[in-house]
């Protein structure tokens, strides 16, 4: 049973999450009525205003947003105590929110939360794919998987698959337009352009002998969507970066070439990321190392 401050806190971070006093009272089977009286007294023993109402959805207040950035947190720490001192010899149990990348949140990772469903069921999952990065500790979810790195200390990682990544092209458009020996050859090719979150646009960075370069290119197609982009290039539209991830089946069939393999692009090495706590929670943990599992079995 919750306490009635955790479930005082589970209710604003709900509110705040759905956007709609209504939509937060239905999942917390409330009625509307008990919902708004509810969020009176908590702003009449605050003695601030939490949201802003309107007919139809709320919005925080200043007030409001800071109650919300504490109410997350102190929910991660309540789960996180429970975890720590109810985990040994139990099997995983729980909610455990998780945060994928668009395309391969959908076509890898829902699968393997499938497989991990059935073998931990008293585990659950909820899998949110976005196609940015989000703040895992603002937004209480457990975990994120990404390709590359975040720059927030914040968080820990664990590396659950090296990726490079490879500049490539189909033979029938190296047959046409012919192979590039140089960087300074990639000028005037037609390059594919997947275009992620703030990356600098069509700015593309290679290593070679410990010498780093960046190269201009264009393209008359881009995307933010990199199964479009790969679509794009084998169809014969140009060169793309890709991931070996990606590339890997492409490459074997031939319907893919790799271009200027002595240049070395930033990998794509995918990441699990968590906050920083020093007590992960035992589905946490169980999930991160199902996940290094099936990599290790999908590379083998």
């Amino acid at each position: 049973m919750k306490t009635d401050l955790a479930s005082e806190l589970e209710f604003f971070v709900l509110i705040a999450k759905r956007g709609s006093l209504a939509a937060a009272a239905r999942e917390m089977d409330l009625t509307p009525p008990a919902a708004t009286k509810r969020l009176a007294q908590m702003e009449a023993r605050l003695g601030v205003r939490l949201v802003n109402r309107t007919t139809r959805s709320v919005s925080l207040t200043d007030e409001g947003e800071t109650y919300l950035s504490y109410a997350t947190r102190i929910l991660g720490e309540l789960r996180a105590m429970e975890d720590a001192v109810s985990s040994g010899g139990v099997a995983p149990r729980g909610l455990l929110r998780v945060n994928a990348t668009l395309g391969f949140g959908r076509t890898t990772i829902a699968p393997l939360v499938s497989e991990f469903a059935r073998r931990f069921p008293e585990v659950e999952v909820q899998l949110q794919v976005t196609d940015r990065p989000i703040d895992l500790v603002d937004s209480g979810f457990d975990l994120a998987i990404r390709f590359g790195t975040l720059p927030d200390s914040r968080l820990a990682a664990r590396r659950i698959m090296s990726n490079r990544r490879f500049l490539c092209a189909s033979p029938g458009y190296l047959e046409r337009h012919g192979t590039p020996r140089t960087l300074a050859d990639l000028a005037r090719h037609r390059c594919i352009i997947h275009r992620q979150n703030d990356d600098a646009y069509g700015i593309w960075r290679f290593t070679h002998d410990d010498h780093s370069e960046a190269i201009k290119v264009e393209g008359s197609l881009s995307s933010n969507d990199g199964d479009i982009v790969l679509g794009w290039a084998l169809d014969g539209h140009g060169i793309l970066i890709r991931s070996e991830w990606d590339l890997a089946k492409y490459l074997e069939s031939g319907r893919l070439r790799v271009v200027l393999p002595e240049f070395t692009l930033p990998s794509a090495d995918l990441y699990v990321y968590y906050p920083n706590r020093r007590n992960q929670s035992a589905r946490a943990r169980a999930f991160i190392d199902f996940l290094v599992e099936a990599f290790a079995r999908e590379k083998a």
